[in-house]
């Protein structure tokens, strides 16, 4: 059985190491879960999709939200585009659009 792995662009470690701790460690959770299971044996809270084979991580943590938007790419692979402190209650437009933007880059 070919197994997941959560891959993450230099751009988008950037911003996961300027996450708090605990949010960092529910990334680590997460990604876990999805190279463990699959992405088709993880839902919410963990993760949710959001557009043209967009879908994000959710993490929360004491200091507030933040979400890792993520797309799979060739194989088994799962690429970490962008994550962000979320402030708004629905993902905002510019965030999908720089995940976007990136995941064309990296085609």
């Amino acid at each position: 059985m070919n197994q997941w792995s959560v891959e993450v662009l230099p751009q988008a470690e950037a911003e996961l190491m300027g996450l708090p701790a605990d949010m960092q460690a529910r990334f680590l959770h997460i990604a876990d879960l999805l190279e463990s299971f699959g992405p088709q044996r993880v839902g919410l809270p963990h993760i949710r999709p959001l557009e043209n084979k967009l879908w994000e991580m959710r993490m929360q943590g004491r200091d507030g939200i933040a979400r890792a938007v993520y797309a799979a790419v060739h194989g088994r692979r799962l690429l970490v585009l962008h994550v962000f402190v979320k402030k708004t209650p629905a993902t905002p437009r510019k965030a999908i659009e720089i995940a976007l933007n990136r995941l064309e880059a990296h085609r």
